[in-house]
Protein backbone atom coordinates (compact mmCIF):
# COMPACT_ATOMS: atom_id res chain seq x y z
CA UNK A 1 0.00 0.00 0.00
CA UNK A 2 1.35 3.37 -0.99
CA UNK A 3 1.36 6.00 1.74
CA UNK A 4 -0.11 9.40 0.90
CA UNK A 5 0.07 12.68 2.75
CA UNK A 6 -3.14 14.71 2.83
CA UNK A 7 -2.04 18.34 3.04
CA UNK A 8 -4.47 20.94 4.37
CA UNK A 9 -3.92 24.43 2.98
CA UNK A 10 -6.96 26.23 4.33
CA UNK A 11 -5.96 26.20 7.99
CA UNK A 12 -5.08 28.85 10.56
CA UNK A 13 -3.50 28.70 14.01
CA UNK A 14 -5.17 30.57 16.87
CA UNK A 15 -2.80 31.25 19.77
CA UNK A 16 -4.24 32.60 23.02
CA UNK A 17 -2.07 33.46 26.04
CA UNK A 18 -3.94 33.83 29.33
CA UNK A 19 -3.37 33.82 33.07
CA UNK A 20 -2.82 30.40 34.62
CA UNK A 21 -6.17 28.74 35.40
CA UNK A 22 -8.18 30.45 32.66
CA UNK A 23 -7.51 28.17 29.68
CA UNK A 24 -10.08 25.48 30.48
CA UNK A 25 -13.17 27.69 30.13
CA UNK A 26 -11.80 29.26 26.92
CA UNK A 27 -11.09 25.86 25.34
CA UNK A 28 -14.56 24.56 26.28
CA UNK A 29 -16.13 27.59 24.59
CA UNK A 30 -13.93 27.08 21.50
CA UNK A 31 -15.15 23.47 21.24
CA UNK A 32 -18.76 24.66 21.41
CA UNK A 33 -17.96 27.14 18.62
CA UNK A 34 -16.65 24.32 16.41
CA UNK A 35 -12.99 23.74 17.26
CA UNK A 36 -11.94 20.10 17.01
CA UNK A 37 -8.96 20.02 19.37
CA UNK A 38 -6.43 22.12 21.20
CA UNK A 39 -3.01 22.10 22.79
CA UNK A 40 -2.35 23.84 26.09
CA UNK A 41 1.10 24.43 27.48
CA UNK A 42 2.53 26.57 30.23
CA UNK A 43 4.84 29.56 29.96
CA UNK A 44 6.44 32.28 32.05
CA UNK A 45 5.65 35.86 31.01
CA UNK A 46 7.80 38.93 31.51
CA UNK A 47 7.84 42.61 30.66
CA UNK A 48 4.13 43.40 30.56
CA UNK A 49 3.70 42.61 34.24
CA UNK A 50 5.78 45.61 35.29
CA UNK A 51 4.05 47.98 32.84
CA UNK A 52 0.53 47.02 33.89
CA UNK A 53 1.53 47.23 37.56
CA UNK A 54 1.72 51.00 37.12
CA UNK A 55 -2.02 51.04 36.53
CA UNK A 56 -2.69 48.94 39.61
CA UNK A 57 -3.41 45.72 37.71
CA UNK A 58 -1.63 42.69 39.16
CA UNK A 59 -0.58 40.38 36.32
CA UNK A 60 0.74 36.94 37.22
CA UNK A 61 3.88 35.77 35.42
CA UNK A 62 2.58 32.19 34.95
CA UNK A 63 0.66 31.76 31.69
CA UNK A 64 -1.30 29.15 29.81
CA UNK A 65 -0.86 29.11 26.04
CA UNK A 66 -3.76 27.68 24.02
CA UNK A 67 -3.20 26.69 20.41
CA UNK A 68 -5.90 25.52 18.00
CA UNK A 69 -5.72 24.78 14.30
CA UNK A 70 -9.00 25.59 12.59
CA UNK A 71 -10.22 26.00 9.03
CA UNK A 72 -10.25 29.51 7.61
CA UNK A 73 -14.05 29.55 7.51
CA UNK A 74 -14.19 28.87 11.29
CA UNK A 75 -11.43 31.18 12.45
CA UNK A 76 -13.45 34.37 13.04
CA UNK A 77 -16.24 32.63 14.97
CA UNK A 78 -13.84 30.68 17.21
CA UNK A 79 -11.48 33.65 17.70
CA UNK A 80 -14.36 35.94 18.73
CA UNK A 81 -15.77 33.33 21.11
CA UNK A 82 -12.40 32.78 22.80
CA UNK A 83 -11.82 36.53 23.10
CA UNK A 84 -15.19 37.18 24.74
CA UNK A 85 -15.15 34.15 27.09
CA UNK A 86 -11.56 34.95 28.09
CA UNK A 87 -12.55 38.58 28.75
CA UNK A 88 -9.52 39.71 26.78
CA UNK A 89 -10.97 43.21 26.55
CA UNK A 90 -9.98 43.56 30.24
CA UNK A 91 -6.41 44.77 30.99
CA UNK A 92 -4.11 41.95 32.07
CA UNK A 93 -6.42 39.09 30.97
CA UNK A 94 -4.43 37.96 27.97
CA UNK A 95 -3.49 38.26 24.33
CA UNK A 96 -4.36 36.29 21.21
CA UNK A 97 -3.48 36.19 17.55
CA UNK A 98 -4.04 34.19 14.36
CA UNK A 99 -1.33 32.82 12.07
CA UNK A 100 -2.12 31.64 8.53
CA UNK A 101 -0.61 28.19 8.01
CA UNK A 102 1.02 27.43 4.68
CA UNK A 103 0.21 23.75 5.09
CA UNK A 104 -0.68 21.22 7.76
CA UNK A 105 -0.97 17.44 7.78
CA UNK A 106 -2.30 14.73 10.05
CA UNK A 107 -4.27 11.51 9.79
CA UNK A 108 -7.73 12.12 8.36
CA UNK A 109 -10.22 9.22 8.25
CA UNK A 110 -11.17 8.08 4.74
CA UNK A 111 -14.87 8.89 5.28
CA UNK A 112 -13.98 12.53 6.03
CA UNK A 113 -11.78 12.74 2.94
CA UNK A 114 -14.66 11.39 0.82
CA UNK A 115 -17.11 13.85 2.37
CA UNK A 116 -14.97 16.80 1.28
CA UNK A 117 -13.87 15.30 -2.04
CA UNK A 118 -10.24 14.97 -0.96
CA UNK A 119 -9.85 11.27 -1.69
CA UNK A 120 -8.26 10.28 -4.95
Amino acid sequence: MQRKITVLTDAELITCIVQKGNADKIVKAAYKAGAQGSTIHYAQGSGVREKLGIFGVAVEAEKEVIQLIVSSDQVDRIFDTMYLVGELDTPGKGFMYVTKLEKAATYIPQEILKKFGLDS
